[in-house]
């Protein structure tokens, strides 16, 4: 018993909200009555009295009962698929389907349904339900009802049973590197990593190394204005790339610009600032770069180049002038969207059109660097398979947006006000965490069939071989917190995951790609089941592969289907986490929410089990230095059946330094870190590629997915 009032756990129910939840340590939790109330509110639900929520049921099944077909029905390829219709009790009812292809198929089966008809007020509503059958082709198909002259349509999804392994990559394994992209420039960049820079150390990791796929840090889009926000993780938007990735001199019409010089100069002084600093300054490589973009767009484009521009706008069509318009007007109000004046806070006011039709030079710039940034990522994701790649590029995509950003604005209709997203507490973030991010609302996503979501998967494919899917158990359930409460005040809201799974796999399939879901933390056991079910990757990582006793799970007995690695962005690199850097950073910050004793004590012993574990397999002698532990941790990767094995670019130079800090913003400089090596001596791609200790991995990585002969 929970001690809720039985209306509101009642209501809850009905929108997927959950009341109660076992938290990281096993404890069944009550869900507070105010966080329920918040959270059915930014569903639009009143929930406060008793009389609302009873108003609130009432209107849910009334809601049901009026509408003649579900927003959207979810298949699954080889499967029968059954699904309701709605009409008025006794009406003859006919239900063909109209398929991707324009073809039609009628005389869908009937299924007996003994529901008795509900009662609207001016009618009775029966209800008969139907069956897709199980051959239909892969694709976006439309059910169409007609009732005498009445006519309605809903989306039919047809998604794959399980998504294959591309064709490139086999039923082998491959191995890759991973990297946060900003942080590792070289001598021709802006103090910043860009695109160029991720095609160098994809063909170097492919050509000297054999790497099947390089995996790059989320690539969204930030706000076009000071200060930068530099987590990649927290982008003004997803379905749009950040142009400090673009490589002003790989532009076509770079090479007829007349003020090349001055570029030039403008690249080599923000360079040489940027190897003075510290740390990574995003404000001054953006002030540079686009002071040298905005001449290059002055440039007049060839017949040829003007055709290619005009089909990118097309095929892009409004989410693009949408972003376009929200960063010209972030240029002239600033970054919050919620500060502008009224007329300008939503995206299809009359003002905002005006705006775009008084400004197009300053929108269009904005487009045309999208177009750049298209180009840029098409070259680099064709070079890197060129060079032997078999998946090349894996992109990231992140949780959500910032609430005050571009996607935040375009997309407000179909995101949850009033709550943000977060996690609840978990063994490595005791406090929780509140990632200030506005939740997809999964009513308004069923209304609008998923396009939104569709879009943002189908654009995140359209340049990789594979997408690694942050946070992906928020597919499934995602930790809601209402505003001004702690994420320990929050609770777990439900998705249809068939449908968001379901949307993915056919994007991948259509795409040819792999899907990596991060499904790190508190998850439930049968949603690792479920992504295994549709051909989805999971993750492992080293630290937390472990079995129902704490120990070190074995190798033998990690997951197939899966992206393995010993660290990722969230810890410190690999030589740092030795030396216990994540505890003692904890401690500093006051993250902690134990003694900093039994942190290092647990985390000594937790690392002392590996080592043993290590010398079990014969991996390591009895007095390694950390390079040899580091070294043995990877080769471990390879005694498992894990299909893809990841080497963080930081691990391979030896880098000690974090690159993030969960639970914190500007406590700790969290993704303004340069690549660096075991002395915090700054390195550039370059130094890589002549780096003894990155190749000397990299050759053993190679040698773990494709041993001699």
């Amino acid at each position: 018993m929970t001690g809720l009032p039985q209306t509101l756990v009642e209501l809850a129910q009905r929108y997927g909200v959950a009341t109660e939840y076992d938290d990281w340590t096993g404890y069944r939790t009550t869900v507070p009555e105010t966080t329920l109330v918040a959270v059915l509110e930014a569903l639009g639900v009143a929930a406060g009295t008793e009389g609302d929520r009873a108003a609130a049921l009432t209107a849910h099944e009334h809601d049901y009962w009026q509408r003649s077909l579900p927003p959207i029905v979810i298949a699954r390829a080889g499967q029968p698929t059954a699904f309701w219709v709605h009409v008025t009790h006794g009406d003859p009812v006919e239900v063909t389907l109209r398929l991707e292809d324009g073809s039609v198929r009628a005389g869908l089966r009937q299924l007996e349904n003994n529901r008795p008809p509900f009662d609207i007020g001016d009618r009775l509503v029966g209800e008969a339900t139907f069956e897709l059958p199980a051959e239909l082709p892969l694709g976006y198909h439309r059910l169409i009802v007609a009732v005498g002259d009445f006519h309605t349509e809903t989306p039919v999804v047809v998604s794959p049973a399980s998504l294959a392994l591309p064709a490139r990559l086999g039923d082998r394994r491959g191995w890759g590197l991973s990297v946060q992209l900003y942080s590792v420039a070289s001598q021709n960049s802006w103090g910043v990593g860009d695109l160029t820079d991720l095609t160098d150390l994809a063909v170097w990791s492919a050509a000297a190394h054999d790497a099947d796929f390089i995996l790059v840090n989320p690539l969204h889009a930030a706000a076009p204005i000071a200060p930068m926000e530099p987590s990649p993780y927290l982008p003004t938007s997803r379905r749009f790339v950040n142009p400090l990735y673009l490589r002003v001199e790989a532009i076509p019409e770079y090479a007829t610009a007349r003020h090349r010089g001055r570029i030039r100069k403008l690249r080599t002084t923000v360079h040489e600032r940027s190897q003075r600093r510290e740390l990574i300054d995003r404000d001054d490589a953006w002030a540079a770069k686009s002071a040298a973009l905005k001449q290059v767009y002055r440039v007049p484009r060839s017949a040829g180049r003007e055709l290619a521009y005009g089909a990118y706008r097309a095929r892009e069509g409004t989410a693009l002038d949408d972003f376009a318009i929200w960063c010209a007007l972030t240029e002239i109000h600033g970054g919050d969207w919620h500060n502008w004046p009224l007329e300008l806070q939503h995206p299809h006011s009359p003002d905002v059109a005006a705006f775009a039709a008084a400004n197009p030079e300053a929108v269009d710039f904005h487009r045309w660097l999208q177009w750049q940034l298209d180009d840029q990522l098409t070259a680099a994701q064709a070079t890197a398979v060129q060079a032997g790649m078999a998946l090349g590029i894996l992109g990231d995509l992140a949780v959500g947006v910032d609430p005050d950003g571009a996607d935040a604005w375009a997309l407000q209709d179909v995101l949850a006000l009033g709550v943000t997203a977060g996690a609840p507490p978990d063994e490595f973030n005791q406090l929780g965490q509140d990632w200030s991010q506005p939740p997809w609302r999964p009513d308004r996503l069923a209304e609008q069939a998923y396009e939104p979501f569709r879009a943002l998967v189908s654009m995140a494919l359209r340049h990789a071989g594979g997408l690694r899917i942050d946070h992906i158990i928020g597919m499934f359930r995602l930790w809601w917190i209402p505003k001004g409460a702690a994420p320990t005040e929050g609770t777990y809201v439900r998705y249809h995951h068939d449908a968001m799974i379901g949307i993915i796999a056919l994007e991948a399939h259509r795409a040819g790609a792999v899907i990596v879901g991060e499904d790190l933390g508190t998850v439930e056991p049968w949603v690792r089941d479920h992504l295994r079910d549709r051909g989805l990757f999971g993750t492992s990582i080293l630290w937390f592969e472990a079995d129902h006793n704490g120990a070190p799970l074995p190798a033998e007995r990690w997951r197939e289907y899966c992206l393995s690695s010993v660290t990722t962005h969230d810890l410190p690199p690999t030589a740092g986490y030795l030396a216990g850097e994540h505890v003692r950073l904890r401690q500093e910050l006051g993250l902690l929410t134990r003694p900093v004793e039994v942190e290092l004590a647990e985390d000594r012993a937790a690392q002392d089990a590996w080592l043993a574990e290590l010398r079990r397999v014969g991996l390591l002698g009895p007095d390694a230095d950390p390079e040899e532990i580091v070294t043995a941790l990877y080769r471990y990767l390879g005694r498992t059946p894990s299909k893809l094995l990841t080497l963080s670019l930081a691990d391979a130079v030896g880098e000690v330094r974090t690159q993030n800090q969960p639970g914190t913003t500007d406590e700790y400089p969290n993704w303004r870190v340069p690549l660096g090596g075991p002395e915090g001596q700054r390195l550039l791609v370059e130094n890589v590629f002549d780096d003894a200790r990155a190749n000397a991995l990299c050759d053993a990585m190679a040698t773990l997915v494709r041993p001699a002969m």
